[in-house]
């Protein structure tokens, strides 16, 4: 072989090796999305008279869904996310503020009888033409959007508790607040990525010893508080006390990972769906995917959010401004909890929760703002910006800020540059 081959196939071997981390970002979500859709084709197969496979309507929807879904992942990858994160002029003024505001305000609106439609006993969606629009899922990225822009250009300094941790912690607890009312899972997967990121942001530990006891005794009171919750905890213990009540779901699932076995039973072949596996479409569909596919559908599963998750640490890593960093540490913690929990309530190794997994699991509103928020992650892993990009404005003074005199850089986006070895931005 002449050297200029060698040299060529040596250039295509580095370039399959050394893939962008936006490309393989891209990858990951477009085949979450295809074996989402696939798995809820499958999941809503039912079986007809004749014995013939009869197409359920959740998987036609689905599929359109993902395809809007990929578009907007598309669309907002391909925006700047710099305006969002720039110190608007008054509190007031920010995007990110009023949007967080329109979240809060549907998910109070989504509580007014005859507003908010109520399926399964639980009023959690607004209609929206041919659709529904889950507030609670615009509420979590308008947190995590909030979060990232407050604890690296907001107003306070975090590592304060009054002047700084509680008016942090105020407007996420308020929208937990609205959110857990008929929510608790998404609530409580809220706020344990605002506390994630407020760790990242270099909240004092004694400061979150402060916090968790009062956010553990609001958890525990809302769970008494709803009696069907209750009964999920008492029923997690010993799914076999309740077997045709609250412990039902949890043994079908167990049901098809026993009979799924390594290989599992092949795509469109699972018995559980057929019935027996309530809510297979959405919160249990990991459960279809390890009936049908087995492990190695299980692992294919876990190792695409794994691939989602580093490149979420690419960005942490590599980005040089605040913002950027905390936006993609924010995500990645969105993303990766989430999956999380919904695999580890599939496995029955916590109490059911109520929560989809991401871009797998059937839906409308809530994917598409589900790839439009990792849209925004691939556009921090696009655009670069010094973090002297994204300071007040040379006619901007501190005095601006109001209520608050003379303003400096958030300490906690110091504590992240420390956390991840990156320069330290000035004060200004």
């Amino acid at each position: 072989m002449t050297s200029s081959a060698s040299d060529n196939w040596d250039m295509l071997d580095a370039s399959i090796y050394c893939l962008r981390p936006r490309d393989l970002l891209t990858l990951c979500v477009l085949a979450l999305l295809m074996l989402g859709g696939i798995m809820v084709q499958s999941a809503s197969m039912t079986a007809t008279a004749a014995g013939r496979w009869s197409w359920g309507t959740p998987g036609g929807k689905h599929l359109m869904f993902s395809a809007a879904g990929m578009a907007a992942f598309l669309i907002v990858g391909s925006l700047d996310y710099a305006w969002l994160g720039r110190r608007a002029k008054h509190l007031w003024t920010s995007p990110i503020l009023w949007g967080l505001a329109i979240a809060g305000g549907l998910c109070l609106l989504v509580l007014v009888p005859h507003v908010g439609l109520e399926v399964n006993g639980a009023r959690r969606w607004l209609p929206l033409g041919p659709m529904q629009l889950q507030p609670s899922e615009l509420a979590k990225w308008a947190v995590v959007l909030f979060m990232a822009w407050w604890l690296t250009n907001g107003p306070v300094d975090v590592s304060k508790f009054f002047g700084g941790l509680l008016p942090t912690l105020a407007p996420v607890a308020a929208m937990c607040l609205l959110v857990v009312i008929q929510d608790f899972g998404t609530a409580a997967l809220i706020m344990l990525c605002a506390l994630a990121m407020m760790l990242a942001g270099r909240i004092k530990l004694w400061h979150l010893a402060i916090i968790i006891p009062p956010v553990l005794a609001a958890a525990a009171w809302f769970i008494m508080h709803k009696e069907y919750r209750w009964r999920r905890m008492t029923a997690f213990v010993d799914p076999w006390a309740r077997p045709e009540g609250e412990g039902y779901h949890m043994i079908q699932s167990l049901l098809s990972f026993a009979t799924g076995g390594v290989t599992g039973k092949g795509l469109g072949n699972g018995i559980q769906k057929l019935g027996y596996l309530p809510e297979d479409t959405t919160d249990f569909i990991f459960a279809v995917i390890c009936e049908e596919l087995g492990i190695f559908g299980a692992l294919l599963t876990v190792a695409l959010y794994v691939g989602i998750l580093y490149v979420a640490w690419q960005a942490v890593s590599q980005k040089r401004d605040s913002f950027g960093r905390m936006l993609a540490f924010g995500s990645g913690s969105m993303i990766g909890l989430q999956a999380a929990i919904n695999i580890a309530v599939a496995t029955v190794s916590v109490p059911t929760k109520g929560l989809s997994l991401p871009l797998i699991s059937a839906g409308g509103s809530g994917l598409i703002i589900t790839c439009g928020a990792l849209g925004l992650l691939r556009s921090v892993l696009t655009y670069e910006h010094p973090e002297e990009e994204l300071a007040p404005q040379p006619n901007q003074t501190a005095s601006d800020w109001e209520p608050w005199e003379e303003m400096k850089v958030s300490t906690s986006a110091m504590g992240a540059s420390a956390i991840w070895n990156t320069p330290v931005p000035q004060s200004v």
